[in-house]
């Protein structure tokens, strides 16, 4: 299940790279939040330190409470390497 939605997450981050509506960066912020802190909770669990303390940071970045003003370019980089980071999950056995 969490590997589809690596993949999923993945793909909806590239979709940022485009010019989309404001609320579709506002429902993938709430969607990584949640995705991030679903799988730091399962490495934390599974005493993944690293994989746990990158997730929950991914989660804290995601996450849409407090709004980070990095600005378009810097975003678009951290939605590929997000993504990056996801499809390596994908294809790793580094599952939750």
């Amino acid at each position: 299940m969490i590997k589809c939605c690596n993949i999923l997450l993945a793909i909806a981050l590239l979709i940022c790279l485009m010019p989309m509506p404001y609320g579709y960066y506002i429902l993938i912020r709430y969607i990584s939040a949640i995705t991030f802190g679903v799988m730091a909770y399962g490495y934390y669990f599974q005493k993944q330190k690293k994989m746990y303390i990158t997730t929950l940071s991914l989660a804290l970045l995601f996450q849409p409470l407090i709004k980070l003003p990095l600005g378009r370019d810097i975003w678009n980089f951290v939605d590929i390497v997000t993504a990056i980071f996801l499809i390596y999950l994908f294809l790793s056995k580094k599952q939750v």
